[in-house]
């Protein structure tokens, strides 16, 4: 399964899937986490133009496909604001997908990295308000 965290900068996606990395590694179960940041560091792509997303995101996709493929639970933590490739990804009939829409009603602490061409997922998305702490028990039993 791959599981997307998806989502303004810090309205907890990166918080979350690390819980969830944590609860399936104790389970023993083979997991790997894809983080934007992390994913931005070892490629160098510092381009947060439009065409600098896509690229991160299509990467943080065809990783996430490769892992799946070799048995993998994949964890992706990821702003990815476009819904056109997000939804082309999840409707992938050879992949199994959940994504998670998270975000805030209040003001957040990065709220000045907002990235004002975000859109929100439509159809086929578990709707996540992290305004309040989700405890992991709701978060695991929201995705499995």
């Amino acid at each position: 399964m791959i599981i997307w965290f998806t989502g303004q900068p810090g309205h907890g996606k990166t918080s979350l899937a690390i819980n969830v990395v944590s609860y399936l590694k104790e389970n023993n179960i083979p997991v790997i986490h894809i983080d934007g940041d992390d994913l931005r560091q070892i490629t160098s792509n510092q381009d947060y133009s439009k065409m600098g997303r896509i690229k991160n995101i299509v990467l943080a996709q065809n990783i996430a496909k490769f892992l799946y493929n070799k048995n993998f639970y994949v964890v992706v933590s990821l702003v990815a604001p476009y819904l056109n490739i997000r939804e082309k990804f999840k409707n992938d009939s050879r992949l199994s997908v959940k994504e998670i829409y998270v975000h805030k009603t209040g003001p957040t602490p990065k709220d000045e990295y907002k990235v004002d061409d975000y859109e929100p997922p439509k159809t086929n998305f578990i709707d996540l308000d992290t305004t309040e702490m989700v405890s992991l028990d709701e978060l695991l039993n929201l995705i499995f």
